[in-house]
């Protein structure tokens, strides 16, 4: 068996573990989902071990996420958009995201989701889990084909800290009772941002920046870092 804890770090404590949290805001690739989009559709495209080095650089924070994300994107000009909807069908649910997100609703808890990846992917996975916020980047496409370029404002590091912000003062929540939730460099700014940043199965440079950790790859643990929100009412 082994001795791995499930969870490291310090516990909600302050407003959020008097009140409980307010917003919890998480990343979608390798966080709520267990893959990374972009690899599925470069494996598509024929450029997955390319574009597999790159994102595996930039999690690290090797990078810069904003450039290193549209080299990226480049190598997909010419894929039918249409392989998207293949790739959503590939994704699986990170075990526990169901069961995370139904917990948090139940608490009174908004539940939001920012993505450094794509949007044709993150919309439909949380409408399907009834989240809240969502906000991800747009591949753009031209005659059904992809162009290799996004659309509108890239989901960088800094935005997703913008989001989480915004979606708190939208809901009335203040700051300390937000709770943020990443694996990655493009993460880190989110996580520092929140009343508590929990760092999910996470790059070393997260991992050893973040208030908590959860090591074990089941969103519900970050529950067990939240005075309350795991026993039943």
């Amino acid at each position: 068996m082994s001795s791995t804890p499930r969870t490291t770090g310090s516990p909600a404590d302050g407003p959020l573990a008097d009140h409980g949290p307010g917003l919890l805001v998480m990343d979608v690739d390798s966080t709520l989902i267990e893959q990374e989009v972009i690899d599925l559709l470069a494996a598509h495209a024929g450029t997955q071990q390319h574009v597999a080095e790159i994102t595996a650089r930039a999690m690290r924070g090797e990078l810069d996420f904003t450039e290193s994300l549209r080299e990226r994107v480049t190598t997909l000009a010419g894929l039918p958009l249409r392989t998207v909807d293949k790739v959503l069908a590939e994704v699986t649910l990170t075990t526990g995201a169901e069961e995370l997100v139904t917990r948090l609703h139940a608490l009174g808890c908004r539940v939001g989701v920012v993505s450094g990846g794509f949007a044709e992917v993150a919309a439909p996975l949380a409408d399907r889990l009834r989240i809240d916020h969502v906000a991800a980047n747009g591949l753009e496409a031209n005659g059904g084909v992809l162009t290799g370029r996004l659309r509108g404002r890239v989901i960088d590091p800094q935005e997703k800290a913008r989001c989480l912000r915004a979606w708190a003062e939208a809901d009335g929540v203040a700051m300390e009772r937000t709770v943020a939730v990443g694996d990655g460099a493009n993460d880190l700014e989110m996580l520092a941002a929140a009343g508590l940043g929990v760092a999910f199965c996470a790059k070393p440079v997260v991992a050893q920046q973040a208030q908590a950790a959860v090591h074990v790859r089941d969103l519900r643990a970050v529950l067990e870092l939240l005075p309350g929100a795991g026993a039943r009412r």
